[in-house]
């Protein structure tokens, strides 16, 4: 796992929820109006672990720790001004793993309505991401707890609204 890092004027943001609810949307908006670098972590899941997702098949813990350290060591890393990452973090175990290399992380929970969330996933082409797996992210998924940096953003409103409020909280958490 990468060292914890908190370094001063580096902004490390998690854009996390199930799939389909705008990640990777929502975290390129945020870096752009940060300044900062995107990373996907889609991009960083080992060709074993896109597989069994596009099979159909839900990862488990053991799949998911090493690209969860993967995303960890791309959060510690950042370089200034920073970086915005599109990760699932469903749950609070997986934050906490984030945490671990990079205390000072802000998430960014996109929330919303399940059929909401299966309309998009089967609209979109290209991904290895089934909708059939919805189901089995929304069971696993634990909405950030207060104690938690996390700012909560509804899926339902315009992009520039959702960013704008992500944005906002985003600043306040890290002040």
């Amino acid at each position: 796992m990468a060292r914890p890092s908190a370094r001063p004027g580096v902004r490390r943001v998690v854009v996390m929820g199930v799939s389909g609810a705008g990640k990777s949307t929502v975290g390129e908006a945020l870096a752009r109006r940060f300044g900062t670098a995107f990373v996907d972590a889609d991009d960083l899941h080992p060709a074993a672990n896109v597989e069994k997702m596009r099979s159909g098949i839900p990862l488990v813990d053991a799949d998911r720790m090493p690209w969860l350290d993967l995303v960890g060591a791309a959060l510690a890393e950042a370089p200034a001004p920073g970086v915005v990452v599109a990760c699932s973090a469903l749950r609070r175990a997986y934050r906490d793993r984030l945490r671990a290399a990079a205390p000072d992380v802000v998430f960014v929970a996109l929330e919303g309505d399940p059929v909401l969330l299966a309309e998009r996933m089967g609209a979109r082409a290209g991904h290895f991401m089934p909708a059939t797996l919805l189901a089995s992210q929304l069971a696993s998924y634990e909405s950030p707890a207060p104690d938690e940096r996390a700012v909560r953003c509804g899926i339902d409103a315009p992009l520039d609204d959702i960013v704008a409020t992500a944005a906002a909280g985003v600043d306040a958490l890290a002040a």
